[in-house]
């Protein structure tokens, strides 16, 4: 019989950079009792998002990191062919960071859906899923989980 079930995470960041979330993830689809299905994470914010990616090599997620900081500066931006004066953000209520963080995050993922089986996702050997922070500050994060399956 199908069921569902839905959770609300909150995930407090350190700063810009990644919280992996996949053994919490874990322990919410192992608590569900639901064996097999799809998971729907859902991140209720807009300058921060998701991402599934390597596991091991801290390494990646710093060349992750620091590709997305040179294609969407904190200090701006120029045309594409580079010329021109820098422009700064209108958008900048909350700060330098405010606008670029959401730039980073609509050229991202605000969702995924993830499968499991035997109460754990399905990800490959390397991979783990993140909450990847876009701020410079640390902030309270909330994420919906919804779990659908038998």
């Amino acid at each position: 019989m199908l069921c569902q079930n839905l959770h609300l995470l909150e995930v407090t960041t350190s700063a810009e950079g990644f919280t992996d979330l996949t053994a919490a993830l874990n322990r919410e689809i192992a608590a569900s009792g639901l064996d097999l299905g799809v998971a729907t994470l859902v991140c209720q914010h807009t300058s921060c998002s998701l991402t599934i990616n390597e596991n091991a090599d801290p390494r990646v997620l710093h060349d992750l990191a620091a590709y997305l900081r040179a294609l969407v500066p904190a200090q701006g931006f120029r045309s594409l062919s580079g010329e021109g004066e820098r422009q700064r953000y209108a958008h900048d209520d909350e700060g330098p960071d405010d606008m670029p963080a959401h730039i980073r995050t609509a050229l991202t993922a605000t969702s995924l859906q993830l499968s499991f089986q035997r109460g754990r996702l399905l990800l490959g050997t390397w991979q783990a899923v993140y909450l990847w922070e876009h701020r410079a500050r640390s902030h309270r994060r909330r994420l919906s989980l919804h779990l659908m399956g038998a």
